[in-house]
């Protein structure tokens, strides 16, 4: 339940907890807490039998932290065949690491012979297209649109 409180954070806890209530109060007040946390569990574990119960036979499996979305996904993917087939086939990394060697390949690589011109290589090969990954030019003066600070 308290798997992320820190040392420190639990020393104010403590700190606090004396200076508001005091030290004759404070085991009185751990007393209550404790009690009403106790029946806040029977509670939930009643409300789980019951519903157990209404369920059936068929449910005896039924468990909720499966009702957690990121836990019932977890669990399809384990059991699911036709899923642990696709995700075996399926190497992200893989891809991202092809895509990244094609790109890097490109940029560092000769230029090819279809895109020298007399001037020099071309910027970008008519085959490629535009360069998507560099920086569009800033457009000419005359070109950018007017700043209207009424506007804004």
């Amino acid at each position: 339940m308290f798997n992320d409180i820190g040392a420190l954070e639990l020393v104010t806890i403590v700190v606090l907890a004396i200076l508001i209530f005091g030290p004759e109060k404070l085991p009185k007040v751990i007393q209550d807490v404790t009690g009403f946390i106790r029946k806040v569990r029977a509670f939930s574990d009643s409300a789980k039998q019951d519903i157990r119960s209404e369920l059936g036979p068929d449910f005896k499996d039924f468990e909720f932290e499966d009702l957690n979305p990121k836990t019932f996904i977890r669990k399809q993917l384990a059991e699911n065949e036709d899923l642990k087939e696709i995700r075996g086939s399926f190497d992200l990394r893989k891809e991202l690491n092809d895509v990244t060697d094609a790109v890097n390949s490109r940029e560092t690589g000769p230029a090819p012979a279809a895109a020298t011109t007399a001037g020099g290589p071309s910027a970008t090969p008519a085959a490629a297209g535009p360069d998507l990954l560099k920086k569009p030019a800033a457009p000419a003066p005359d070109q950018r649109t007017v700043y209207d600070a009424d506007a804004t």
